[in-house]
């Protein structure tokens, strides 16, 4: 099947639905079966939702592109980079939302998830401690002891974890005797994961952290901050106690939601009356 298309909805034209449903859904995404051309209707901001109970099909006559333009009045069309239906094993991407798609589509189940969002809780429960006595604004942000040294390292050592799944999960050797970001560095691309961001709820004037993006082959430690000040402080306190700051330590955490996002999606973090869910809402926000 070839790939299909996406671009902005900016009218609705078809019979019996609301006129405006463009407005709340401006992403389209389309493709072109066998007999006929298909819709689905998405968002376009935060985690681009594609909604596939919101589908339209008509017969095909002409090409997608013309249909498209047409009936939802597509702007800015651009190619999707991969076929519809492709999956790509253990990776969400928009698209997978209700949980037993999920599960059948990266190849995990509730037991998997279940112990992940045991660890996360336990990294997102002692980031809330530490932000009951430092305000992360400012040079709230710059400090640091023993308790956020602490936390850097268990979320640190949580992300190596998964990296090393994803690693055995493509079935990819070493470069050297065991993984080290000379190898998790090449995740970069197939998990996404230079797209994701993450916010502190309730401190909008701290920038968005992106906790992958810049990830370089060329200084696979250094180039991601959290990690570098993991990697000092864990192999010298003494003398790189300093480099686990509050700061640090929100982006450490920030990539374990990141990362859980791209195994489970993001839907359970967010939307699930879960202890983990009640939690991070408060405190991150994932887009």
């Amino acid at each position: 099947m070839p790939a299909g298309l996406t671009y902005e909805n900016t009218i609705t034209t078809i019979p019996n639905w609301e006129p405006t449903i463009h407005r709340d859904c401006p992403r389209g995404y389309a493709y072109e079966a066998e007999t006929h051309f298909v819709h689905f209707y998405g968002s376009d901001a935060g985690l681009w939702v594609i909604s596939s109970g919101l589908t339209a099909t008509e017969a095909k006559e002409g090409t997608l592109a013309d249909w498209v333009a047409r009936v939802f009045g597509a702007r800015d069309v651009q190619p999707l980079a991969n076929a519809p239906g492709t999956v790509a094993d253990a990776v969400w991407r928009p698209g997978l939302y209700y949980e037993e798609q999920i599960f059948q589509a990266l190849t995990t189940n509730r037991i998997d998830r279940r112990a992940a969002e045991q660890s996360l809780f336990l990294l997102v429960e002692k980031l809330s401690e530490i932000l009951l006595f430092v305000e992360p604004e400012g040079v709230g942000l710059e400090a640091y002891g023993p308790k956020t040294r602490e936390l850097l390292i268990l979320a640190a050592t949580e992300v190596e974890n998964v990296w090393a799944q994803y690693m055995r999960f493509a079935d990819v050797a070493s470069t050297g005797q065991g993984y080290t970001t000379r190898d998790y560095v090449r995740l970069t691309d197939p998990l996404h994961l230079a797209e994701y961001r993450v916010r502190l709820a309730a401190h909008k004037s701290v920038p968005p952290i992106y906790p992958f993006r810049g990830w370089s082959a060329k200084a696979p430690t250094q180039s991601l901050l959290w990690y570098d000040a993991y990697n000092k402080t864990k192999h010298d306190r003494t003398a790189n106690l300093a480099q686990a700051t509050v700061m640090r330590c929100i982006e450490a955490v920030a990539a374990n939601v990141v990362l859980f996002c791209v195994r489970f999606g993001p839907y359970s973090l967010y939307q699930a009356a879960t202890r983990l869910s009640s939690h991070i809402n408060p405190l991150l926000e994932v887009g």
